[in-house]
């Protein structure tokens, strides 16, 4: 079978991703057909446009002010929401397993997901809600992966092993504060809050939470971007890199900063949804190989429409909307298994 171009997958990849913003964007226990979908966007347009002094243009109405404002102010925000978190877990995945060397690292490999659930959980315990969990969990995910790379960077030994047993014995520690502040919580309120943002769950997405995870996200996709190529001499080894010229720990620092910034403000936004960022760079070395340069676009592009078909999936599926990080555990599981027993060439 002939092997499709870089630039093919990628074209299609967007078509793809394209067509199913706009049909998720229409799904939904009250549907907004494509007419109407057009139609509520073209009044914001126009709307636009006379703000800046430019009237005399109408589209008639054919939808009703509810239609109007479930989408601008929940559906679109939450699919937007999916995509921007789908992208960076994936993209946050494949520069971990290009940066350790590892194909099962994923983005919680350093504490960032166990650091932002035992913040979030502590902020829903001293009463916060909305945008305080969204920060706590931000910040707690960032020190935890500081925490992280303070302890690994004084392991003795290969930097690499330091770093990796450092997250491991740091998300344990963290993970310990979650579940007893679990234990300590209200359980008729408090309990069941935190308990459901364990799960994921992009559900009462608003704009601001969309704009508040936007910038740390565009800060950290960009830097990946820039680096991609880079990312490459990572994977031949520090000796191998070094006699290239490259300053390995600085290269190593700054993408796992971006990598964490990314994980982080997507933790954050959507509560822990594990898998995607495992699974789906594997997926995107099938279609285009090794080379971070394809890799890094393609696992974006990816991990968004995955996610994005998975969120559709969960609140569609049942009367009750299944929380998201239940559906992405129950796809990865089994490739994951898929994984671990391949012979050889991966582990």
């Amino acid at each position: 079978m002939k092997k499709c171009s870089y630039s093919t997958i990628l074209v299609a990849l967007s078509v793809a991703l394209v067509l199913t913003l706009v049909l998720s964007v229409t799904l939904g226990r009250y549907p907004i057909g494509v007419g109407e979908l057009m139609g509520i966007l073209a009044q914001q347009g126009v709307a636009l446009l006379e703000h800046l002094g430019l009237h005399g243009l109408q589209v008639e109405q054919t939808w009703t002010s509810t239609q109007a404002s479930l989408l601008l102010y929940h559906r679109i925000p939450r699919v937007v929401l999916a995509c921007l978190v789908g992208g960076c877990l994936s993209g946050a995945g494949a520069s971990y397993q290009g940066v350790f060397q590892n194909p099962m690292a994923s983005p919680d490999l350093l504490g960032a997901s166990s650091g932002a659930a035992f913040g979030a959980a502590l902020a829903i315990l001293l009463g916060g809600s909305g945008l305080t969990v969204m920060l706590s969990a931000f910040c707690f995910s960032l020190l935890t992966v500081a925490l992280v790379m303070f302890v690994g960077n004084r392991a003795r030994g290969r930097r690499v092993v330091g770093l990796i047993l450092a997250g491991i014995m740091v998300s344990s520690l963290v993970s310990s504060g979650t579940s007893f502040i679990k234990l300590v919580a209200d359980p008729t309120d408090q309990l069941p809050a935190i308990t459901y943002w364990l799960m994921g769950s992009l559900n009462g997405t608003a704009p601001r939470d969309v704009l508040y995870a936007l910038l740390p996200m565009t800060v950290g996709i960009v830097g990946l971007h820039l680096l991609r190529w880079r990312i490459n001499l990572l994977t031949l080894g520090d000796e191998e890199a070094r006699t290239m010229g490259v300053n390995v720990k600085e290269l190593r620092g700054a993408v796992i900063f971006c990598a964490t910034l990314i994980t982080a403000a997507s933790v954050s936004a959507s509560g822990m949804i594990g898998w995607v960022g495992l699974v789906i760079p594997h997926l995107g070395r099938k279609l285009v190989g090794d080379n971070y340069k394809h890799l890094m676009p393609t696992s974006m592009l990816l991990g968004a429409l995955f996610l994005l078909l998975v969120d559709d999936v969960s609140r569609n599926l049942l009367a009750v909307e299944i929380p998201i990080g239940i559906l992405t555990s129950f796809l990865g599981a089994p490739f994951f298994l898929y994984l671990i027993s391949r012979e050889g060439d991966l582990l």
